[in-house]
């Protein structure tokens, strides 16, 4: 009876929400946030967000964000059942569920990727890529993929020429400190690196060279998702919710606030929040996850080879969850 009786309130509290009701607080499973990098790389400072602004609170998500080393890293644990969801990279998890056919669908995205390979070396181009060590996450994790994708732009150069060296979210630090030329950045570690009076020289950009590419996914395995539904829509209406704070230029002190935990001082992160900003990173009009991206990754994903030849890309109706996106978003309005 008492069950019953919870289970009618929560229905109560979701329903008034959907129809522009202040979201009442709901008792719920705890839900583990992944986000990549150890530190946070810049993108996960939206977790943070919505947790230092008391969003996961005011939507009744009793969520726990924790530090993967690397996105990849964290979709394992998703589909090991250790944690709930993550922020993952598109691309490789594209690859796990073509490849294994592991049960994560996507419910949020970040659909516009960053990346850029820089050098604080002069006089580069692209081609000197080849023979050098290149800063990535770790080998398959989201800046080697990206490397892999944005040499499309530089024929010149094969990947296997290419020292990969794996430094998790660490790379920016490295070039800083002169123990690394070259390596997979984010536009954060342009700011870092730019602010400790470094000049850096950009060979290739992701916006550039794979304009169709889409960087992260919040997903979550399927079984889970249908088990606590209405968890994952109040953890996302957080997240759409400290999307739009972001925006408004008032609250830029309050964002770099929260994104000290990537270890940047407060001046670079008002710096990289306005790069970010300005290329729409973070997705407030929409789920992030747009067709036409998510199936050209899938389809460069076959052509470079890392969906196996006897495997088909996974579909976007098998890859996303847009439903969940919808209930967050009308929960927020």
């Amino acid at each position: 009876m008492l069950r019953r009786t919870f289970t009618l309130m929560a229905g109560a509290a979701l329903a008034g929400a959907l129809m522009g009701a202040a979201p009442a607080l709901a008792a719920g499973k705890k839900l583990v946030m992944a986000v990549p990098g150890v530190p946070p790389i810049y993108s996960a400072t939206i977790a943070y967000v919505a947790e230092k602004q008391g969003f996961f609170k005011k939507y009744g998500a009793d969520v726990e964000i924790k530090q993967f080393d690397n996105g990849t890293a964290a979709a394992r644990a998703v589909v090991a059942g250790d944690i709930d969801m993550s922020w993952s990279p598109t691309p490789p998890v594209i690859n796990q569920i073509s490849n294994a056919g592991v049960p994560l669908v996507a419910i949020y995205g970040m659909p516009n990727p960053d990346w850029v390979i820089g050098t604080t070396e002069s006089g580069k181009a692209c081609k000197d890529l080849a023979g050098q060590e290149v800063g990535v996450d770790s080998i398959g994790g989201a800046r080697s993929v990206a490397l892999r994708s944005m040499l499309v732009g530089c024929p010149e150069v094969k990947l296997d020429q290419i020292k990969q060296v794996a430094l998790g979210s660490t790379s920016g630090q490295a070039m800083v400190a002169g123990r690394l030329h070259y390596a997979v950045l984010h536009l954060d570690d342009l700011a870092e690196i730019q602010h400790q009076g470094k000049k850096l020289n950009i060979l290739l950009a992701m916006k550039n060279t794979n304009p169709t590419s889409h960087y992260l996914m919040l997903v979550a395995r399927k079984d889970n998702l249908a088990k606590n539904r209405d968890g994952f829509v109040r953890a996302v209406a957080a997240v759409v919710d400290a999307a739009r704070f972001m925006q408004d230029p008032k609250n830029a002190d309050a964002v770099a606030d929260a994104a000290a935990v990537t270890g940047h001082n407060k001046e670079v992160n008002k710096a990289a929040l306005k790069e970010f900003l300005a290329i729409n990173f973070w997705a407030v009009k929409d789920d992030g996850l747009p067709r036409n991206k998510l199936e050209a990754v899938a389809k460069l994903m076959k052509k470079i080879g890392a969906i196996k030849a006897d495997k088909e890309p996974v579909t976007y109706d098998q890859l996303v969850d847009g439903s969940v996106w919808k209930d967050a978003n009308a929960m927020v309005k």
